[in-house]
C-alpha cells in the first residue's frame, strides 16, 4: 500500500459470559486453538458475490510476473469453482485447501476495518486560506522530526512542500489512509499522492485519544466522528490533538496513477484487503463472510460471501484483523469509517502447489 495507512480505532475486546453480536459477531465454530486452523469442509449459506475477484486477480497476473507464477493456478481454480459451483463445501473438489482464522476471540470472529482513497483539496502556493503544507519525505531516517516539530516548521525552507491545504485534518486523514488523490484548486488538476515514507515515530490513534478524553463515545467513533469534532474546534485545539500522534507520513506525487497497495497492484473496491504479511503473503486469496452495514454504520444483520486478495499491509493490521479497501472519494470514506465489524475468514491454497497447506506457519507464529 503505499501504506502506510493505519486504522484509527482498535477492536473492542470481547469478554464476559454474554456473546455480543452488535458488530456482526457469529458463534458457529466452537473454540479455536490456533491463528490458522485447517478446514476440511466450509459450511456457509451466506449470499455470494464473486464478480470482482476475477478482475482483481487479473490485475495481479498482468502487473506481477512473480505473483502470477505463484498464484495464477490457484486463481484459475477459484474462478472455475465460482463459475461452476460457488458452494464453499465444494472447494476441495477443485483442489482448493482452506484454513480458518481463529479470530481475536478464538471463536472465528475476524475484525474488518475499512480504508479508502480520499480526494484532498490543495493549492500549489499558499494563501490566507490554503496555508498548511503537505510534504515529501526529507533526507532522514531515525532522526526525522516528530509531528509537533514539523508543525513548528522543522521542514520549512527545504523545498519539500507538495501543496497547501485549507486545514490540518485533511492531510492527516490522507496520512491515515496512506495515499490518495489531490485536486489542485488553483489550476483544476488531479494528481495521485502515493505513500512516500514516514518519520519512523510511534503511531498513536487520535480516535483512541478522543475516547480516553471522553470527547467522543467509543460506540460513536468513526472517521466522520473525528472530522465532526475537528470542525467544532479551533486550530490550536485541533493541532494539540493531532500532535498526540508523533508519527507523520510523507507523500510522493504520481501523475494519473491507479491506487496501489504494498504489492504494487492496482486495488479494486471490495476486492482487495490489507493483511498481516506474517499470515498472508502478498497475493494470497481469502474467502470471507464480509459484514454488510446500514447507512448509519450499524450492522444490517447480514454477511456476504466474497473472494478477496491480500494486496496491502498496515502497521495496525495484525493477525485476526483485515482492512477492506472501499474505493475513492467521500462516500467511500464514510463507508470505510463506519467499518469495525466481524466476519469469518478462510485463507486459501492449492494442493500440490507452492500455496498448499495454508494452515502452515512457523511455530512462533502459532497462538
Amino acid at each position: 500500500m503505499f501504506k502506510k495507512y493505519l486504522p484509527l480505532v482498535a477492536a473492542s475486546v470481547l469478554f464476559g459470559c454474554a456473546q455480543p453480536t452488535d458488530r456482526a459477531q457469529q458463534y458457529l465454530d466452537g473454540e479455536f486453538s490456533a491463528t490458522l486452523n485447517k478446514s476440511t469442509t466450509i459450511a456457509s449459506n451466506k449470499p455470494k458475490d464473486f464478480t470482482e475477484f476475477i478482475k482483481q486477480s487479473q490485475q495481479v497476473i498482468e502487473n506481477s510476473p512473480s505473483m502470477a507464477g505463484l498464484y495464477q493456478p490457484l486463481y484459475d481454480q477459484l474462478n472455475e469453482w465460482a463459475l461452476q459451483s460457488g458452494d464453499p463445501a465444494q472447494l476441495e473438489n477443485f483442489g482448493i485447501q482452506a484454513a480458518q482464522l481463529g479470530g481475536g476471540d478464538k471463536k472465528g470472529n475476524v475484525l474488518f476495518t475499512g480504508y479508502f482513497s480520499p480526494v484532498m483539496e490543495l493549492r500549489h502556493e499558499p494563501d490566507d486560506k490554503y496555508r498548511y503544507p503537505v510534504y515529501a519525505k526529507p533526507d532522514c531516517e531515525a532522526e526525522c522530526p516528530t509531528r509537533a516539530q514539523i508543525y513548528d516548521g522543522a521542514l520549512n525552507g527545504l523545498g519539500l512542500e507538495l501543496g497547501y491545504s485549507a486545514n490540518m485534518i485533511d492531510p492527516f486523514m490522507m496520512e491515515v489512509q496512506g495515499s490518495g488523490f489531490v485536486h489542485f484548486e488553483d489550476d483544476d488538476t488531479l494528481e495521485y499522492f502515493a505513500y512516500g515514507g514516514k518519520n519512523n515515530k510511534a503511531y498513536v490513534s487520535i480516535g483512541k485519544v478522543l475516547i480516553e478524553r471522553g470527547l467522543v463515545a467509543r460506540e460513536k467513533m468513526s472517521l466522520k466522528a473525528i472530522k465532526d469534532w475537528v470542525l467544532t474546534n479551533d486550530d490550536q485545539t485541533v493541532r494539540e490533538l493531532l500532535e498526540q500522534n508523533p508519527s507523520y507520513v510523507f507523500f510522493e506525487p504520481r501523475a494519473d496513477a491507479p491506487v496501489t497497495g504494498t504489492a504494487g497492484i492496482p486495488l479494486l473496491p471490495m476486492a482487495s484487503v490489507a493483511g498481516d504479511p506474517a499470515l498472508f503473503p502478498m497475493g494470497t486469496p481469502i474467502l470471507a463472510e464480509v459484514p454488510l452495514l446500514n447507512a448509519d454504520g450499524s450492522w444490517s444483520g447480514a454477511h456476504q460471501l466474497r473472494l478477496l486478495i491480500v494486496l496491502d499491509t498496515g502497521g495496525a493490521v495484525k493477525q485476526n484483523h483485515l482492512d477492506l479497501y472501499h474505493g475513492m472519494g467521500p462516500r467511500a470514506g464514510t463507508e470505510a469509517g463506519h467499518y469495525k465489524h466481524f466476519g469469518r475468514v478462510w485463507k486459501l491454497g492449492l494442493e500440490n502447489s507452492a500455496t498448499q497447506a495454508p494452515w502452515a506457519l512457523p511455530p512462533e507464529k502459532l497462538e
